[in-house]
Parts: C-alpha cells; structure tokens; sequence
C-alpha cells in the first residue's frame, strides 16, 4: 500500500466492521486497528506485559484486552488500565482516504 509524507496505508475501510480490531502490518512494524463507533484508532499491536498481539484480544468498547494476561489499555489515549500492564502503548494519527485506513508513522 502507498505511503505519503509519514502515512501509510495499512487496510481498506471495508475490512474493519463497527466493534473489530485487526492486526496490520505498517513498514515492518505491527499494528493494531480498531473501529469504536466508526471512528477509526491504532496502536501497537503487542502487550506491553508479554509478547502477544492485542489484534488477537477482545475489544469492549474502547478497551482492548490482551489475550494472555488479560492486559488492558484504551485504545483512544493507549492508557494502561492496571496489572499485569507495566506501561501504556504507543498510539498513532490515523486517516482515511476513500476507501483507505491510513497511519502516521512519522514525518
């Protein structure tokens, strides 16, 4: 997918139904995209706690919730609800442009 001044297109809109998250890949680095309410957010897709995909998780609202440890953050600020959680996550500007979900890596 195509990446412009720092965004990267990671997925189509299409693919990401109200309530699902899905685990993308965005130049080499793991990514996790939600939609809550139809507004799209991403964050890094591995738990700070343990290596495991939070894409594999349950989201509940605006939480996601790992799937190892039972781990949670939210996934609008990437805040760190408690233990096992050691810190929060990194949270990323994300964009569409016609069909496309698009992510600021940087730039």
């Amino acid at each position: 997918m195509a990446e412009t001044a720092g965004w990267v297109a990671v997925a189509q809109r299409s693919a990401l139904g109200e309530g699902d998250v899905l685990g993308v890949e965005a130049s080499g680095k793991p990514i996790a995209l939600y939609n809550v309410g139809g507004e799209f957010y991403a964050t890094d897709n591995l738990c700070t706690h343990a290596f495991a995909f939070l894409s594999d998780g349950w989201l509940d609202g605006d939480v996601i919730e790992c799937p190892l440890h039972a781990g949670r953050f939210e996934v609008k600020t990437g805040k760190g609800l408690g233990p096992p959680v050691p810190c929060d996550i990194k949270t990323y500007r994300v964009r569409i442009v016609g069909d496309e979900i698009q992510v600021e890596l940087g730039g």
